[in-house]
């Protein structure tokens, strides 16, 4: 049996027991050919969020087939249904329904869902485990439905993309001389902040790298920063400690230190609560 598509793994597992072994185990006793790739084993405990951004930040990278397992699962055995999704894209992701496609579906797409039956879809033998769905039910399906894509098709139970569980979004504002979003994530090596505010608006506004921003952080409703920062096109623009505004890599703004993490210096956090304003300074 040969691999169609590679299988890419997403969980909050860490790499401190086998847990993530004995997914890659499951995987391979359904086909020794597999191609397994990790996205990450480090999201934060229990954090949905991150999960779905960081899918956000890499499945569209992936070739059309590839299957994603993310497996960030607080109510593993509970009541919430396990979810197959076929992107506009062309990617599968397998997935509990608890807003781990959030991203996904609002700045990818979702084309199909479908539901995955936790009692008879799963690992045989493993019917009397409740807790860790990850091997049992995630990776198994994901496993064979990288192996053939067609697979999808073998789940019955198809869902309204609509109603599957999503967190909320917060959308960016460009008003005539301001603009403001939300703190999507953190670069996690170096403490930058990506907001959810994209480039477009910069582009919209003839903005110009040089061009100086008054800028406010605010934590539900309080400003914890405020500074002026120029907006560059590298860290290497500014003086090593210096803060800048730069475009990421998912062509969204930036906000940085250089060498330094902006997040640990102010002690920012992610999501809805974290506001970002940026009002160009007049006269730049």
């Amino acid at each position: 049996m040969v691999a169609k598509h590679s299988l890419v793994l997403q969980t909050d597992f860490g790499l401190d027991d086998g847990a993530v072994s004995a997914m890659y185990g499951v995987a391979k006793t359904i086909n020794q050919d597999l191609d397994i790739y990790d996205l990450t084993h480090n999201i934060p405990q229990y954090d949905i969020w991150t999960a779905s951004y960081r899918l956000y930040q890499t499945v569209k990278y992936w070739p059309a087939g590839t299957v994603f397992v993310s497996v960030v699962d607080p109510g593993v055995g509970s009541n919430r249904k396990s979810i197959a999704v076929k992107t506009k894209t062309g990617q599968y992701i397998i997935t509990p329904d608890n807003g781990t496609i959030t991203h996904i579906a609002q700045y990818v797409g979702i084309e199909s869902v479908k539901e995955i039956d936790e009692a008879t879809d799963r690992l045989p033998g493993s019917e009397k485990s409740n807790t860790f769905h990850g091997r049992d039910v995630y990776v198994y399906n994901g496993a064979k439905l990288a192996t053939d894509n067609t697979h999808f098709d073998n789940y019955q139970n198809e869902l309204d993309v609509d109603a599957v569980r999503k967190l909320n979004i917060f959308p960016p504002v460009n008003r005539e001389d301001e603009v403001s979003g939300t703190i999507d994530v953190l670069d996690i090596r170096y403490g930058s902040v990506w907001t959810n505010i994209p480039f477009s608006f910069f582009e919209k506004d003839d903005i110009k790298y040089g061009d100086i921003f008054d800028v406010v952080i605010s934590h539900r409703g309080t400003p914890v920063f405020e500074k002026n920062i120029k907006f560059v096109k590298t860290f290497a623009d500014v003086a090593l400690g210096e803060p800048l505004i730069y475009i990421n890599s998912l062509v969204n703004i930036g906000i940085a230190l250089n060498q330094k993490s902006f997040a640990d210096t102010f002690d920012l956090g992610i999501g809805n609560d974290w506001k970002v304003d940026l009002r160009k300074v007049k006269g730049e």
